[in-house]
């Protein structure tokens, strides 16, 4: 009955009546002065991107804008009288550039009337931000033009990521060869950002890569949740560390996702809906509605988002006679109340919760037929995450306050199979629980004038417990766990500075202290009589600074350097019966980059970025003498990336976007005793015969492929009064290892993902169709199944097999 809800729900929104979308309006009050000045405040205010096509205009002097307006009329009374236009890009975007001088008069022969200009809106550049386009870096936290960042950063716009079906992170990682993931299950992976990777599995390590929700940090040593990306205004992803602005664990990067602001001058409803069938498989589908309301008439408003997803099984389990057993079903929701609470005080009241059901294991036996495993336990999972926001901002006198604080809980339920050969079924039960209080104030100006600043101060208190249960299917004991807890203060500071027309310098520092403390769960009786460490607790302080200069010596040609560093604390991990410690690790990384072009005026732009990092103490997982994961540090080690863009628009209305990366990583300074000891617990007779073998394998860093590769195909053009948009996409993900010795070594990867979605309607409706790995393709995305020792080099995790989804939008 459960797999039938989201047909019939889609069956409801099917026959609601379609309306006009009014006119949206919204209450600004933007300062005049500088465009430079302006802009910023104006695009906070509208809750959209705004770029500028031509630098030189920063300058220009624009008009106050007060009142209540639409975004097209506020943007238009900023211009008026100025040298600039605006251009629509699309629905949540516009383009700043220099109006054309008025044509000659020339009296001539009538010419043939030219052909009508498509009225579809031009396919969003969202491959890598472009020089002259000059996004807005909110990432930044100066609100810093993009041709004044000396880094990669790339905007996703919010409609592009759900166009042909909302696939949460998935969306993400089909647009980006730089990002990468691990693929255990939704709800339960790790991202990897630039060849900064650890471990395949969620341990007691930190992420790598820093999650948010506007300003508001998604987890600390949690996996990826995995929000749907409904109702988001765009995303932002900077890459290398990122540890001066955003602390601990953005040693890869960081990914930021703005959901679109409530609107107090405009009431909004929006509902989706969609089926799939799954080739092998059964099918699934999917429904969200999306309403924006305004309280009173004081500018309050409430937006509000619920949606409900099922992905259909295609995984046959034939000793339990079941197929298509990973079915997976998501429900979840965000909401958010702004409160206009005068003189330009803002209050946003927000929460979100999502709940995730996989039914089973999505991995497949190398030796069995495709797409089965042969399993008598079913090895489902759940993940329930909540988060509740806070959020106070105030504009005034150049200058931006804001104070963003939160409360996440996030568990985590993962079953596995434990059985051994020839013995009875057994089963792992793995608990974790993450609590966390989050709180940032800062304060900055905008860059303007050649200048920006920002100086912050953040607290975060983590408190993480892992617990596991291993036994039969009727009765099981208590193995031993961990908890971890971490509270971390914090203080940065970061400025930019046009140091003459065309050089501009920027420089910070941070500033971190941090209390550690941890505690083993369930340690045997005999081994805490003993008085074998069970506890520890510690502080630390951390210095991680950031330089960069970037410089334009020529039209379309920007040229930048940057050194930035990254770092994860430490913790507690269990290691057999025992609990063991593990050391904070740390990240240097020099990053050098060209850009070409101008985004929108140019036939083409491009951008190559080349970083080099060195890895201390690296965090990693391995096996223990049990089975189950244990964490340590390894060694040192090095990685160089190499990535780079070009996004081609032969003509109006068609773009053509290719990227790629290219990483060389090693463990070059091993810690021979810590191997040692990996190696004795791989072995059966615990005696290190395999350490050979561990130092072959260790060479590369685990899940780093060598190579990837992604190229994107968009085109709009109208089709009687609707518009007509494709968009197809190909994604090579290279070969790399699953982890680190003679157990986790095996390879992954190696595999092409391929799509192709379309759309044919208009703002308030339209009709889409998306046909995701058009060749029914295999591959091999993922390694592990379970991990135990008997199992693991027999487990791949196959694509999705070919999918057809049919879905329609409505908009009132």
């Amino acid at each position: 009955m459960a797999n039938r809800l989201p047909f019939a729900l889609a069956a409801a929104v099917l026959a609601l009546p379609v309306h006009a979308v009014a006119a949206e309006e919204r209450r600004f009050d933007v300062p005049g002065g500088s465009l430079s000045q302006a802009l910023p405040v104006l695009s906070r205010q509208a809750g959209v991107s705004i770029s500028v096509g031509d630098a030189k205009l920063w300058r220009a002097r624009v008009k106050r804008v007060r009142g209540r307006m639409s975004v097209d009329d506020a943007i238009a009374q900023l211009l008026a009288g100025s040298d600039a236009r605006a251009v629509r890009v699309s629905a949540t975007s516009w383009r700043i550039e220099r109006r054309p001088p008025p044509p000659r008069v020339a009296h001539r022969a009538a010419a043939p009337s030219a052909a009508p200009q498509p009225r579809a809106r031009a396919p969003s550049r969202d491959m890598v931000a472009g020089p002259e386009d000059e996004i807005i870096v909110t990432a930044s936290k100066t609100d810093l033009p993009f041709s004044h960042f000396a880094g990669v950063a790339t905007q996703l716009d919010g409609g592009d990521l759900a166009f042909g079906g909302e696939r949460g992170m998935e969306s993400i990682l089909s647009r980006m060869a730089t990002v990468s993931s691990t693929h255990l299950g939704s709800g339960r992976n790790k991202l990897f950002i630039r060849g900064i990777a650890d471990s395949s599995f969620t341990g007691p390590t930190q992420s790598t890569v820093g999650q948010y929700l506007g300003d508001i940090r998604l987890s600390y040593n949690a996996p990826d949740p995995d929000l749907r990306l409904y109702d988001i205004a765009n995303v932002e992803i900077l890459e290398g560390p990122q540890g001066t602005l955003y602390g601990a664990g953005s040693l890869g990067g960081i990914i930021r996702v703005v959901p679109k602001a409530p609107n107090p001058d405009h009431m909004e409803l929006q509902a989706i809906a969609g089926v799939s069938v799954t080739q092998h498989g059964e099918p699934g589908g999917d429904i969200a509605a999306i309403a924006n309301l305004p309280v009173g008439d004081d500018g309050h408003a409430l937006r509000l988002v619920g949606y409900m997803l099922t992905d259909g099984g295609y995984i046959d389990n034939p000793m339990l006679g079941q197929d298509d057993v990973n079915r997976i079903h998501v429900r979840g929701g965000r909401g958010t109340f702004r409160l206009d609470a005068g003189d330009d005080w803002t209050v946003d009241v927000g929460g979100v919760y999502q709940a995730i059901t996989s039914a089973d294991a999505q991995y497949a036996d190398r030796d069995a037929p495709p797409l089965v495993h042969n399993s008598m336990v079913e090895q489902r999972a759940t993940a329930r995450y909540g988060l509740g926001t806070l959020v106070v901002t105030k504009d005034w006198d150049g200058l931006h306050f804001q104070s963003s604080s939160a409360f996440v809980s996030h568990r985590l339920f993962e079953r596995f199979d434990a059985s051994r050969d020839d013995a009875p079924p057994q089963i792992l039960d793995q608990h974790n629980k993450t609590r966390m209080f989050v709180s940032e104030a800062r304060l900055s100006r905008p860059f303007h004038d050649g200048f920006g600043w920002v100086v912050g101060a953040s607290v975060i208190d983590n408190r993480t417990r892992q617990s596991r249960e291993y036994g039969d299917a009727f009765l099981q004991a208590p193995l031993t766990g961990v908890t971890n807890r971490i509270t971390e203060f914090t203080g940065y500071g970061e400025a930019t500075l046009e140091i003459v027309r065309g050089v501009t310098a920027a420089g910070g520092v941070r500033v971190s202290h941090a209390r550690l403390g941890g505690a083993g769960e369930d340690v045997p009786l005999a081994i805490a009589m003993a008085g074998r460490a069970i506890t520890a607790h510690r502080t630390e302080t951390d210095l991680l600074p950031s330089a960069s200069l970037l410089a334009s010596p020529l039209r379309n040609l920007t040229l930048y350097v940057r050194y930035q560093e990254g770092f994860r604390p430490g913790g507690l991990a269990v290691d057999s019966s025992f609990v063991r410690r593990f050391r904070n690790d740390l990240v240097r990384t020099w990053e050098a980059g060209v850009r070409f072009g101008e985004r929108g005026r140019t036939p083409f732009d491009a951008s190559l970025a080349v970083s080099h990092s060195r890895w201390h103490d690296i965090q990693a997982d391995f096996i223990d003498s049990s089975g189950f994961p244990s964490t340590a540090n390894i060694g040192d080690g090095r990685i160089t990336s190499i990535s780079g863009a070009l996004a081609i628009r032969p003509w109006a209305g068609l773009s053509v976007e290719l990227g790629g990366v290219y990483n060389h990583s090693r463990v070059d300074e091993l810690f021979a005793g810590e191997l040692r000891s990996i190696a004795a617990q791989s072995s059966a007779d615990g005696t290190a015969p395999q350490l050979p073998v561990l130092l072959a394998r260790l060479g590369q860093i685990p899940n780093v492929a060598r190579y990837a590769a992604r190229g994107a195909v968009d085109y709009v053009a109208p089709v009687g009064d609707e518009d007509f948009r494709l968009n197809s996409w190909v994604n090579y993900v290279g070969p790399s290892r699953l982890g680190i010795g003679p157990i986790l070594g095996e390879g992954q990867g190696d595999y092409i993902d391929t799509g192709i979605a379309m759309r044919l309607g208009n703002p308030r409706r339209g009709v889409s169709l998306t046909l995701t790995n058009l060749f029914d393709s295999r591959g091999n995305r993922f390694s592990l199944g379970t991990p135990f020792v008997e199992g693991s080099a027999g487990f791949l995790t196959p694509l999705r097999p070919r999918t057809l989804r049919i879905a329609i939008d409505v908009a009132y």
